[in-house]
Parts: structure tokens; C-alpha cells; sequence
């Protein structure tokens, strides 16, 4: 990889053998294999065991879980926060391994709207909740640095499955609890991404 980067830099007009390029290679290497950690990630390593029997089926939120992806068409990042819910059917997650989750999924080449629905499906895969609700919002610097340069838009994406899906109660009860503290905005989840080449 470092060989490519180097070819990249000349591409790009630079000197690779310029004092403040020449470990750049190497850096970037090791910056792109943390931020693709997620494919070697094994989901069952992850979760380790903290799938927990529980008398308990009562809406469980973790919110404002920090992520940072790479956008798949740009190789450019997008960030933000995703908000994860579920309706326990005897079986809960332990809490620290959701955020977890989350980065298994972010740290690969990807459409965020992919990764809301691959958080939502393992979650459902792992512990066949009665329901699971996922929400992410990110902001796209393909759309903040480049092509229509709009700086203060973000992107809102929801996966809703069981529950949150048949039932619109119980979804609007998890979208009114993620505005208590400022989470998403009032008009709620929407889908929109910028594919120009």
C-alpha cells in the first residue's frame, strides 16, 4: 500500500522525498487499516459473551454513539452520531457493546445508509428482539469539501424493524426521546446522499 500512496503523491503533482511527505506513505498506510478495521472485525468476538438473559422488555436506548466512516464513492469521511434502540425479547446486549457495533460497521468503505440497516439487522440477528430502531446522522465532507460545497447539511438515516416498524407508538415514543436532549431534528429520519462521479 505504501508503494501505492507514494505513486498517488507524484500523481498529485508532489515530491514523496520532501522533508514533510516522506513517512506520509507509511502514516497513511496505518490510517487506512484503522479506518477499515471493521472487515476483519468478527461480530461474535465482539460481543464476547454479553448477550444477557433478562425479564425485561421495555425500550433500551444508547444514543449519541460517535462514529466515523469513510464515504465509499470519495474515500473522503462522514461522522456523526447513531442512536440505537430495541424492545428486549429475554435477551439484552451488553450496553458498552453496541457503541461497539456501531464502529464494526463504520470502520469500512461505506453508504451510511447501508450501515444504519447492517446495525439494525445484527442487532435483530443476535438477540431476535420484539423490535429494533436505529438512527444516524452524518455529515458528508463529498458534500461539505467538495461538489455542492454545502457545509451545515447532514444526512438523517432510520432503520426500523419489528416493532418500531408495525407499531407507530412505540416509533414516535423512541423519535420523541431522542429530541429531549437535541438528538435528531423535529421533521424526523430522511434519506438523502449526493452520488455524483
Amino acid at each position: 500500500m505504501q508503494d501505492l500512496i507514494q505513486r498517488l503523491l507524484i500523481e498529485l503533482g508532489e515530491d514523496p522525498d520532501r522533508e514533510g511527505l516522506v513517512k506520509t506513505p507509511r502514516r497513511v498506510d496505518k490510517a487506512l487499516k484503522f479506518l477499515t478495521s471493521g472487515y476483519q472485525a468478527d461480530i461474535d468476538d465482539v460481543l464476547n459473551g454479553a448477550l444477557f438473559s433478562v425479564d425485561y422488555n421495555e425500550m433500551v436506548i444508547v444514543r449519541d454513539i460517535d462514529f466515523y466512516s469513510l464515504c465509499e464513492h470519495h474515500l473522503l469521511p462522514f461522522f456523526g452520531k447513531c442512536h440505537v434502540a430495541y424492545i428486549p425479547n429475554k435477551k439484552v446486549i451488553g450496553l458498552s457493546k453496541i457503541p461497539r457495533l456501531v464502529d464494526i460497521f463504520a470502520r469500512r468503505l461505506q453508504l451510511q445508509e447501508r450501515m444504519t440497516n447492517q446495525i439494525a439487522e445484527t442487532i435483530t440477528e443476535k438477540i431476535k428482539p420484539l423490535g429494533v430502531a436505529v438512527v444516524c446522522e452524518g455529515t458528508h465532507l463529498c458534500m461539505a469539501m467538495r461538489g455542492v460545497e454545502k457545509q451545515n447539511s447532514y444526512t438523517i438515516t432510520s432503520a426500523m424493524l419489528g416493532a418500531f416498524r408495525d407499531q407507530a407508538r412505540t416509533r414516535m415514543e423512541f423519535l420523541e426521546l431522542l429530541k429531549l436532549r437535541g438528538g435528531i431534528a423535529p421533521s424526523g429520519p430522511t434519506h438523502s446522499h449526493d452520488f455524483d462521479e
